[in-house]
């Protein structure tokens, strides 16, 4: 491989990783698609392209939908055993820091929505919406007529942001008082926690904490426990859950637990902390605009 390739390339891979990690949304994975791609243009004749960073843009986008596809694959043969993805496992190998401020970087609820669209879906979306790729160079990539490409992302969008424009008078309530929620498990200020919470709260949980019930009553009762597990709300955002805010928790962008909340007069009447895979996956999520 000539110098200039070499030079080419490592110009280049900061964009690759980017693209990776937003169609991934694991920086294990994109450092893995960016090799292999690293990998491709050593053994490829490369004389006649023109636009080497295109090429290689490509070439990551195609190891990312196997990746995807590969990746939903092994979901669904691990939903009766309970195997642990490879990819969580990996994720150790990254460093934690670098890999939080990219995903804060991505948006955390963003990366959460995008992992429930189809590999397709995701690859159209993001390449066109956050690249800015043609329809005519994804086409050939996900194996469909530019106006398929098309619709994909369309649907993907959808699915992103369409809820997430709304103006809807309760959804902006719901948002206040959700945000002022977060605020106060970031910073620990029980007083302000207790001031969105109804006093006779509902706090349910169908995989509860181990060492904790299942259902909490009572809102300064639960604030305290909440309060001892605080450091986990750096990893909280708000989105669209099932058309109502609610929360996604997501370390590095993987998919936790969400809460739903019923809300009354104001305030944070009940609270159903959902972390069945299961039940996961049924949830229609929405990016919230910042």
């Amino acid at each position: 491989m000539t110098d200039q390739l070499t030079g080419t390339f490592e110009q280049s891979r900061n964009h690759l990783r980017g693209v990776a990690y937003r169609m991934l949304g694991s920086l294990t994975e994109a450092d893995d698609a960016v090799q292999e791609a690293w990998i491709r243009l050593s053994r490829s004749d490369t004389s006649a392209v023109e636009n080497l960073r295109g090429w290689l843009t490509t070439v990551v986008a195609r190891v990312c939908l196997d990746m995807l596809r590969a990746r939903r694959s092994r979901r669904e043969e691990s939903l009766d055993t309970g195997a642990t993805e490879p990819a969580a496992a990996a994720a150790s190998r990254t460093d934690p820091e670098q890999e939080a401020v990219l995903a804060d970087s991505v948006g955390l609820a963003l990366l959460v929505v995008l992992d429930t669209l189809s590999p397709a879906e995701r690859l159209a979306f993001v390449m066109h919406d956050m690249f800015a790729l043609p329809f005519e160079e994804i086409a050939p990539i996900v194996g469909r007529t530019p106006e398929a490409a098309r619709q994909l992302a369309s649907r993907a969008r959808r699915r992103v942001r369409g809820a997430a424009t709304t103006h809807d008078a309760d959804i902006t309530q719901q948002r206040e008082v959700v945000d002022a929620f977060l605020a106060a498990l970031r910073a620990g200020d029980f007083e302000g926690l207790l001031a969105v919470l109804d006093p006779d709260v509902v706090v349910r949980a169908d995989i509860p904490t181990p060492g904790a019930p299942g259902e909490v009553r009572g809102a300064r009762a639960w604030a305290a426990n909440a309060m001892a597990a605080a450091r986990g709300a750096r990893a909280a955002r708000p989105a669209l859950v099932n058309g109502a805010v609610g929360v996604v928790v997501a370390p590095q962008g993987r998919l936790f637990r969400v809460l739903r909340f019923t809300m009354q007069e104001g305030k944070i009447a009940r609270i159903e902390v959902v972390g069945d895979p299961d039940r996961l996956r049924l949830l229609d999520l929405a990016v919230l605009e910042a």
